[in-house]
């Protein structure tokens, strides 16, 4: 499992070069690149140094931005400094203030992070001279990507450990075609194997941890819903990928899995035909375990620093300008891996109050999307339905696209309704989110209020886009919280989210914006 630091500040790296060619043996032989790390805190100070020397950096300390200075005026310019916000004496603004306002500092390459995560607060910062900006908490991959991203290191040749995996199902032969396919795959392991779920709580309780459970939903002595509750209770980020039958009965198991935590699926194939099982896993199941480990640190190894690339990433929340905020006049939610639980965590937050109509795109087949509808309104205490060609569009309505048919807002302001084509499949998507977001956007325009959650892909980018053009707001889920960071990273790195944020804020910030009319903060949309 990754490792997660909690307190933190992400790095970039000057004008000292080190070798492109030289590997993690080589790397010390040549000159070393200086990091200076400013934290008031000695723990978090420890984990970044930490983290830079195994970056191959050279690391210094400072308790505040004043010391800070002092060191920098004492042994000379660093290559990089990382900069913590809330510190005594001097804090990090004042601190990224002074080194820009001076010539002989100016062009120190900087990377803030901070707990605060409200983009005019990100904003404040890039705006006071700050390359670029991380939020907390983060992991050691989230500040590799981030200095390949701007430019600051090599992107490490390293191999990746192989992906361990624990299998769990009554079927012997599903069983042994799994261990078979998956062994043959060079990047994985498999960690072990079990016939139920009791079995598969005791092989996780007798040694190492594997990195994803592969789990049945229907067995004997304790059933895979039951076990997966037990593994979150003792293993909350362990990833969970569920192998169940697409029967009515499979998939009422699966999505209650899925509302549970579970992290993603896979459909077992009707029969037991091994050559048809072995397809099955090389096409979907190897895919599914990739992606829910995601965070695994694939871009380990010694990083090679060369020079800050000019201006910030475009990895933070963009600010855009201050204005009148346009009444929100429909909520429109892209998800995919991950997105049951995420919506079981993220609706209730804010749909009790919701007088406006609220329109789901998750990527599901069709087997599925309806009872997840009946799942959430239990969960969410409020009806939730899967969306039926030119349903009307009400306040309050919560509609859930069809699993292979695109959901479309239609229509006009005055009396807005539901369309359902069968267009063909966009991102290798249907229902897709861009579809759902750009019909959102040419009817409400400004009005709309785009969600980007966790999910693999890039469904939702060009959507969003049409958004923003429009004048609508875009949220998106921060990296930390996400199963898989890609459609909302997508987003995110575009530059088209006004705010990043944990699940655990983004329904109270929806539930904020459905409040508001009037004249926004500064800085707000």
């Amino acid at each position: 499992m990754p490792r997660v630091f909690w307190w933190v500040a992400a790095a970039a790296c000057g004008d000292r070069r080190v070798s492109q060619s030289a590997g993690p043996d080589s790397i010390l032989k040549e000159p070393s690149v200086r990091a200076l790390v400013v934290d008031d805190s000695k723990p978090s100070r420890s984990i970044v140094a930490r983290v830079l020397r195994e970056l191959a950096f050279e690391c210094t300390e400072a308790a505040n931005g004043a010391e800070a200075l002092e060191l920098v005026a004492s042994t000379g310019l660093p290559d990089l400094m990382t900069i913590n916000w809330h510190m005594p004496v001097m804090d990090g603004l004042e601190l990224i203030r002074r080194l820009r306002s001076d010539p002989a500092t100016r062009k120190v390459p900087v990377v803030m992070i901070s707990t605060e995560h409200d983009r005019d607060r990100i904003a404040e910062a890039l705006a006071a001279g700050a390359d670029d900006y991380l939020a907390k908490p983060f992991t050691p991959e989230a500040l590799t990507r981030k200095l390949v991203e701007l430019g600051v290191a090599n992107r490490p040749t390293v191999a990746a450990p192989p992906i361990r995996v624990l299998i769990c199902d009554d079927s012997h032969t599903i069983r042994s075609i799994l261990t078979a396919t998956l062994a043959s795959d060079p990047g994985i392991r498999i960690a072990g194997s079990a016939a139920n779920g009791q079995a598969c709580l005791d092989a996780l309780a007798s040694g190492e941890l594997p990195d994803v459970v592969l789990l049945d939903v229907e067995m004997p002595v304790m059933d895979g819903l039951t076990a997966l509750k037990e593994i979150r209770r003792r293993h909350p980020r362990l990833p969970v990928v569920m192998f169940s039958s697409l029967t009515e009965r499979g998939a009422k198991a699966t999505v209650d899995a899925l509302v549970a935590g579970a992290n993603d699926y896979v459909a077992k194939p009707a029969g037991l035909n091994p050559e048809e099982v072995a397809t099955r896993i090389r096409g979907e199941v190897l895919g599914r375990i990739r992606g829910v480990v995601s965070r695994r640190p694939t871009d380990g190894g010694s990083m090679l620093g060369r020079a800050v690339a000019s201006g910030p990433s475009s990895t933070a929340a963009r600010p855009r300008p201050p204005g009148i905020r346009q009444p929100v006049q429909g909520v429109v939610i892209g998800v995919s891996t991950g997105g049951p639980s995420a919506l079981a965590e993220a609706l209730p937050a804010f749909l009790p109050g919701a007088d406006v109509p609220v329109l789901i795109v998750q990527h599901m087949p069709a087997t599925f999307t309806g009872r997840l509808a009946e799942r959430l309104s239990a969960v969410c205490g409020r009806s939730i339905q899967e969306a039926t060609d030119a349903c009307p569009l009400t306040a309050g309505t919560v509609l859930l696209a069809p699993g292979g048919r695109h959901m479309e807002v239609a229509g006009s302001v005055a009396t807005p309704r539901v369309r359902l084509t069968d267009a063909p499949p966009e991102n290798s998507c249907r229902p897709s989110a861009d579809v759902l977001f750009r019909s959102a956007a040419r009817l409400w325009g400004a009005g709309t209020l785009a969600v980007v959650l966790t999910g693999m892909g890039r469904d939702g980018l060009a959507g969003a886009r049409f958004v923003v053009d429009a004048g609508g707001s875009v949220l998106a889920q921060d990296e930390f919280s996400s199963v898989v960071w890609g459609m909302p990273g997508e987003v995110v790195r575009a530059g088209l989210a006004d705010a990043v944020l944990p699940l655990s804020q983004l329904g109270v910030e929806i539930a904020l914006r459905l409040g508001r009319t009037g004249r926004g903060r500064q800085g707000s949309p």
